[in-house]
Parts: C-alpha cells; sequence; structure tokens
C-alpha cells in the first residue's frame, strides 16, 4: 500500500472559507476574489482563485499527510455548517455549531502567528536550559569539554558555548530544525485549544452595513475594552476569539449562542484588527470598495503595537 504525498503547498486559510468571500468571473464559469499585499499597497491589485491564495510553503515540513488528514477531518463537516450560519440558523443543529467552533480553533492554530508562538518559547527554552547547565553543571561540562576538546574551560562564556554546542547535538534539536517537534506541537495544541474552546458558545456577528474582510492570519484572540481593541494575547487572557467566515459573517467565542449585528465603526475596527495581523495578505469580495480602507489602514500599521 503506498504512503500519502508530502505536501508542500499548504492552506492556512482553508479554500471553503476563502470562497465565500468570491464571486463569479464574467467571462467563465471560476469564482475569484481579491487578495491585497499589504507590503505592496500602492500596486494593482487583480483578482484570484482561492487556489492560489492563504497557502505557504512547507508550514508543516515532516509528514504534512496526516496532520492534512486532520485538518481535512474539521473542513469536511464546515460547508454545512458555513449555509447555516449564513442563513441565520446556526445553532439548530448542535453538530454545526460543533463544526464552525472547531474551523476558528483550526484557523488559530495552524497559522504564522502560532508558528511564531512555537519558535519563540523553543528559543526561550533553549536559553534557560543553557543557563541552567552553566550554573548547575559546571564540573560536569568542564570534565565533559576537557574530554571532547581536551580544553580547560573556566569561565561562563566558555562553558556556555560548550553547552549550547551539547544542546545542537541533542536529539530535540535535530526535530526541531527539521520541523517534527512543530507538527507534534501543532497538533497536541490544536486538541488542547478544541476541550477549551468547547466550554464557550458561539456568537455569529452581522454588519449593519459594510463587510467583513480576511486576513492570512484570520483567527484572532480580541479584547475590548470601551475605545481601545487589543488582539494577539494568550488565549486564557482573552475576551473571544474571531474568525471571519463571509463578507457578511464573522464568528466569535462568547458565553451563549447568540446572533448578533454590531455598526459600521465595529466592522471598520475588526477590519482593521485584520489588517494588522496579517502577515502580508488580506483577501476580500471583489465588488466590496474596501481597496482605500485597507491601504488607509496598511499606512497606520504599527510595529509591535497590537492596540487599536
Amino acid at each position: 500500500m503506498g504512503t500519502a504525498q508530502q505536501t508542500s503547498r499548504q492552506h492556512l486559510v482553508s479554500q471553503v472559507l476563502l470562497k465565500e468571500f468570491t464571486m463569479p468571473e464574467p467571462k467563465g464559469s471560476s469564482r475569484q476574489l481579491l487578495p491585497f499585499d499589504l507590503h505592496n499597497p500602492g500596486r494593482v491589485h487583480k483578482r484570484m482563485p482561492t487556489s492560489r491564495c492563504g497557502w505557504v510553503e512547507n508550514f508543516v515540513a515532516v509528514d504534512s499527510p496526516s496532520i492534512e488528514a486532520l485538518w481535512g477531518d474539521v473542513e469536511r463537516r464546515v460547508p454545512a455548517a458555513l449555509a447555516a450560519a449564513h442563513a441565520g440558523t446556526p445553532f439548530t443543529d448542535p453538530l454545526h455549531v460543533a463544526a464552525l467552533r472547531d474551523l476558528v480553533v483550526l484557523h488559530y492554530v495552524r497559522s504564522l502567528h502560532y508558528r511564531d508562538v512555537h519558535t519563540d518559547a523553543f528559543q526561550r527554552a533553549r536559553t534557560r536550559l543553557v543557563a541552567k547547565a552553566i550554573s548547575q553543571y559546571p564540573e560536569q561540562l568542564r570534565r565533559e569539554a576537557l574530554r571532547e576538546t581536551g580544553l580547560h574551560l573556566s569561565g561562563p562564556a566558555s562553558l556556555g558555548a560548550f553547552a549550547e554546542r551539547l544542546i545542537e547535538r541533542s536529539s530535540v534539536m535535530r526535530d526541531h530544525e527539521s520541523g517534527k517537534l512543530f507538527r507534534t506541537s501543532i497538533e497536541d495544541t490544536f486538541h488542547q485549544m478544541r476541550d477549551l474552546a468547547s466550554t464557550r458558545r458561539l456568537e455569529v456577528i452581522t454588519p449593519e452595513t459594510g463587510q467583513f474582510l480576511i486576513g492570512d492570519n484570520p483567527a484572532l484572540t480580541l479584547s475590548v475594552e470601551r475605545s481601545r481593541t487589543m488582539y494577539g494575547m494568550a488565549f486564557g487572557d482573552a475576551q473571544t476569539l474571531i474568525l471571519p467566515i463571509g463578507p457578511r459573517h464573522m464568528l466569535s467565542l462568547g458565553p451563549e449562542n447568540v446572533m448578533l449585528t454590531v455598526p459600521q465603526s465595529f466592522v471598520d475596527r475588526l477590519n482593521a484588527v485584520q489588517v494588522h495581523a496579517a502577515d502580508r495578505y488580506v483577501y476580500m469580495h471583489p465588488e466590496s470598495g474596501l481597496e482605500p480602507f485597507v491601504e488607509r489602514a496598511a499606512q497606520r500599521r504599527p510595529a509591535g503595537d497590537r492596540t487599536i
């Protein structure tokens, strides 16, 4: 029996979700959306099919078929749940609620933001391990260095450099560099997050006027305090976790299952969060008219500040 092939082009934003922002092309049957490149806001932005949007090369570099199968288990349940949400009946079937909640969690974990969090956590752990080795096991380090190199190490700098060298050769480091550690981490985190999110209910948000857009880091933790909107904090510190699911609907994890309508000013704030949190692209319905808004928001994108 053959094994599934490694997938190099991996969608971080589900095509089933991107499809909600598309419209049919006048000269053909294909559906397209409008990507906006935040690195080149002044360029002419051309419509594209979903297959060319929202993907990253080798996001999971090792054993991607098994993780793609996990994502597929979620995404297969989504079309019917999305149809119910757009029809205003997402709560009639508990399976729809579960599918939409899982869709939010999937996009929170399968993201460039989560990969950055994972990498930062690994580097901090590595730094702590070196410091611990120097402070708690200096004599063992000196003996091992003498055995391996014939050198008598004395100060913390030389001991630290040797400890780094030992860590570089460890199986954990090999797993990190190959991507195996990240693949395991992303799957474990998905299951943990799904368990945490299962205690929340589902809010389906509709604009009074205007449309939502979606960024390439679309599932975002959010806290709103009066005129301040903060995003990107840990899930446990956030009021909610949001995900746009179409120009007229956004999901939010909350205390009860409810349909909400929000004014244009709040739609603008949620769209600005998508623009500011994006890695490079936001996607919109071709006739949304949101290009000037995105261009203005892109110019105000703060470096490191996650408050709007």
